[in-house]
């Protein structure tokens, strides 16, 4: 596997294979990656003939008090597994190769409205930050293809949106979110867990399925997610959302939508915790 942090090589690269009429997937992370990472670089070989990761731990999604400093880095152990994977080309740029300028120079990306409420909401200008290093990756690498995965499903309709307002080229994929045998969703933050907290951490996905039942019975949103919430206090978790919204444009659910999505965020020690649940009513 090739591996730099230069923008030029990147470019030449994807050039030589482009100019074969070979096709390019792109998967994007921030490192220290788990299994479900490696199920999108190895999707990814499938779907097209070349795979290009990249690992970078961008300062501009990152608030205040956030784990920018603390998040972990595992590059050789991510090299090894992404190139057991399928991966041909790593691109590892630091942030004065990104933003040159610095961050109050950049220019950024936003996408309105949809960036704007829960995850939004308790991290202003996170998906500014995702927008902005996300647009910026795909004009570099020029894939045919981009995988995400469904876990981080607000950012996923956040990317989808960019990438049809601004008319790129570019077929956006989510993947099945990746579990633990517990049904804990992988999460680089899960490292964050004690024992004791990973042990609790399974109450996260039990509390959502227990919503889309209550649903599909016939019980009220209100009541499904009282409850739900009622049970992650007692597990050790604090709530910071616990929400039904539709499916496709993530506003507030109506009575009469039948395309719905659960979506949670709660802490448990240090780390905050994300899933969501997509069912039809």
């Amino acid at each position: 596997m090739i591996t730099s942090a230069h923008i030029d090589d990147i470019r030449t690269q994807v050039r030589a294979w482009r100019a074969k009429g070979e096709t390019i997937a792109f998967v994007p992370t921030m490192g220290n990656l788990h299994q479900g990472h490696i199920t999108l670089v190895r999707e990814a070989a499938q779907k097209c003939d070349h795979v290009v990761v990249s690992i970078f731990v961008n300062p501009m999604q990152f608030g205040q008090n956030e784990d920018l400093d603390a998040y972990p880095r595992t590059l050789a152990a991510d090299s090894a597994a992404i190139t057991a994977a399928g991966a041909e080309l790593l691109f590892t740029p630091t942030p004065a190769v990104m933003y040159p300028k610095g961050l109050e120079q950049q220019t950024y990306v936003e996408v309105p409205g949809i960036s704007n409420v829960l995850c939004g909401a308790s991290r202003p200008g996170h998906f500014r930050g995702v927008a902005t290093i996300v647009c910026k990756l795909f004009n570099i690498v020029q894939p045919d293809v981009a995988f995400f995965g469904n876990k981080d499903y607000q950012q996923l309709l956040v990317i989808k949106t960019m990438v049809e307002d601004l008319s790129l080229p570019i077929e956006i994929i989510g993947v099945d979110t990746i579990r633990e045998n517990s049904g804990l969703a992988m999460s680089s933050r899960n490292g964050y867990l004690t024992a004791t907290e990973k042990a609790a951490a399974p109450a996260l996905k039990k509390a959502i399925d227990a919503m889309e039942k209550g649903i599909k019975q016939g019980e009220s949103v209100d009541a499904v997610t009282e409850q739900a919430k009622a049970s992650l206090v007692a597990a050790g978790f604090t709530p910071d959302y616990l929400e039904i919204r539709h499916a496709h444009t993530l506003e507030v659910a109506q009575r009469q939508d039948q395309a719905l999505v659960i979506l949670a965020a709660a802490y448990i020690g240090k780390a905050r915790l994300i899933d969501n649940l997509r069912f039809d009513r």
